[in-house]
């Protein structure tokens, strides 16, 4: 792939340092497109999930699944390619960082990118900016004569977390006179391949003994499965979060040992569950007491960089009285409660966390209200933040609400590759009225599918989530002709496009100890594709050959392009010729 040159990245730079000039008069009017019109109802289908990957075989669910639809889309090679959707293409570190759909939806929102994530953390950590802003301090009044707790997702995916930022702030704490650390831990097996769980906790024990022997008194205390514990998300199952609330802070669990790496190797032999819906477990000491429940005046730190996930588990922590989302029990006093970011900076939570959010400014959604166009944002729980917190810049709530309309359609609550048909069906209907009505000058809709069933690893499932995609798609499609609009398809990063963990050199499934393929439920380095189209766009309007290392944020500009605008000079250049 071309886009591995770091040239473009200083161009970026350059120009985005030109644009603080020209913002200085804060002028959000868009000009009109040189030769595009206005008026088009534009569709914006993200197929989450949805990669165009090199490797095409019986293991792309993908390339296995029956798309007539997507496939007439692939026909049209002056309209279809594919774009970057990880590494620094959506600002994390390198090329060997999967995208995920918060970085993804930032991307495609803003048009612009931004450090994130991860290649944030990593900045500030390697500056040691982190240990000496005020978030640092905040939580090292407890250091010395109280227990500082580090709660989140042990693994090097990347897309949550990472074990080494974990570490570095673990041996930081104790180099600063932290006299107890506990580490709750949420084991992966989705961001990273399922089974290695057990590895990074023995590696964080090793850690953690290190820091013991030298008088530090740190230990893991608790943890539980991603999927089943703590991480719930968009408030569709507040019972994970009472869980993790139950192991992490009051030190209950109907699963105790007291060796952490041997109590999940049992774990996972005696239920056969894999690493992300792992039962809750509590460490406990010879006598069977909890070694690491919160106290009055501890501190607890989320060490999860992404939002989603952590949202609920920080509001159980920093909600007072009026919380009554389960029964807490026992609420720690004077407790100093951070997060490693800010996760949500409209509701300001949490009120303190160690790295500051990177400034998300003059994104699509508020340019769109400010110029009075109308839009449409719909998906279902599982994705409807990202069409629209994401979309807009990790911000809540609408710009305009007289001018846009956010639909959220409840998903299932159950284990997708079950059901993975998901609300798919719904979304299309709510995306069918919306440009029937005439309203809305950009629908916007995400299809859940591809990247949740995905996740199950379960590929039977994975193929059937992608053929209800595209029979959704063909259904969108067929309405934008009937209103004469315009259309772009793309999606957020891949997942479906491999479900199957491979050899490096020779791309062959691993096998596992049963003899069968090892399979694969984290995100993919793949491209993903990104198509238009429509009756609303004049036959000779194509995609440029000029911009073979273009990424998730040159679609924005190319949707206002669709619109009939230009785009603001700022953001990365459009995919039109």
């Amino acid at each position: 792939q071309a886009h591995l040159s770091d040239r473009p990245t200083l161009l970026r730079a350059r120009r985005r340092a030109l644009s603080q000039v020209a913002r200085m008069a804060d002028d959000w009017t868009l000009k009109a497109h040189t030769s595009l019109p206005k008026g088009k109802p534009v569709l914006v289908c993200i197929l989450d999930g949805y990669g165009e990957n090199q490797v095409k075989d019986e293991w792309n669910a993908v390339h296995v699944a029956k798309t007539p639809h997507f496939d007439k889309l692939r026909e049209v090679p002056t309209r279809f390619r594919s774009i970057a959707a990880h590494g620094p293409a959506v600002g994390l570190p390198s090329w060997d960082d999967m995208g995920n759909s918060e970085v993804g939806h930032n991307a495609l929102g803003a048009g612009k990118i931004y450090a994130q994530g991860a290649k944030l953390v990593d900045i500030n950590i390697e500056s040691g900016q982190i240990f000496t802003d005020p978030g640092w301090k905040y939580i090292s009044s407890a250091f010395g004569a109280n227990t500082v707790h580090f709660i989140g997702l042990l693994s090097d995916g990347g897309v949550h977390s990472r074990a080494n930022q974990l570490s570095a702030m673990v041996k930081r704490a104790a180099a600063d006179g932290a006299k107890r650390i506990r580490c709750h831990v949420l084991t992966d097996g989705r961001d990273v391949p399922d089974g290695t769980s057990i590895a990074f906790i023995e590696a964080l024990e090793t850690e953690l003994a290190e820091l013991s022997s030298a008088g530090c008194d740190a230990r893991i205390a608790s943890g539980g499965g991603r999927m089943k514990v703590t991480m719930d998300r968009y408030e569709a199952e507040w019972e994970m979060v009472e869980r993790g609330w139950k192991a992490h802070v009051l030190g209950e669990a109907d699963v105790t040992g007291t060796v952490a790496s041997e109590l999940v190797t049992k774990l996972k032999a005696d239920t056969g569950a894999n690493d992300q819906n792992l039962d809750a477990f509590v460490i406990v000491d010879e006598a069977g007491a909890p070694v690491g429940k919160v106290e009055d005046n501890d501190a607890v730190v989320i060490f999860n960089f992404r939002s989603d996930r952590v949202i609920e588990i920080s509001k159980a922590f920093e909600g007072g009285p009026e919380f009554d989302k389960f029964d807490r029990v026992h609420v720690p006093k004077d407790l100093k409660f951070a997060g490693l970011m800010q996760y949500d900076g409209d509701l300001k939570l949490p009120t303190h966390f160690l790295v500051p959010p990177p400034a998300i400014t003059h994104t699509s959604g508020e340019y769109a209200a400010k110029n009075g166009l109308r839009t449409f944002a719909c998906s279902e729980t599982q994705k409807f933040g990202h069409v629209t917190f994401f979309w807009n810049g990790n911000r809540s709530g609408y710009f305009d609400e007289k001018l846009e309309t956010y639909v959220e359609i409840p998903s299932d609550k159950c284990i997708f590759n079950t059901a993975p048909k998901m609300k798919a069906a719904e979304i299309t209907l709510a995306g069918i009225e919306a440009l029937k009505s005439g309203r809305f000058d950009v629908v916007r809709v995400n299809y859940a599918n591809p990247d949740m069933v995905g996740h199950t690893g379960d590929m039977e499932a994975t193929v059937v989530a992608c053929e209800t995609c595209d029979e959704c798609l063909g259904r969108l499609l067929a309405c934008v002709e009937e209103v004469g609009g315009v259309f772009l398809v793309t999606a957020d990063h891949g997942n479906a496009d491999d479900m199957v963990q491979r050899q490096k050199k020779t791309n062959a499934p691993v096998m596992g100890k049963d003899g069968k393929p090892a399979m694969l439920t984290s995100h993919t380095l793949a491209p993903v594709p990104v198509a238009v189209g429509g009756p609303g766009l004049a036959p000779e309007v194509a995609f440029r050959d000029d911009l073979p290392e273009a990424g998730l944020a040159n679609v924005t500009a190319t949707i206002f392009n669709l619109m009939g605008f230009q785009a603001p000079a700022d953001y990365e250049p459009s995919l039109l010729k």
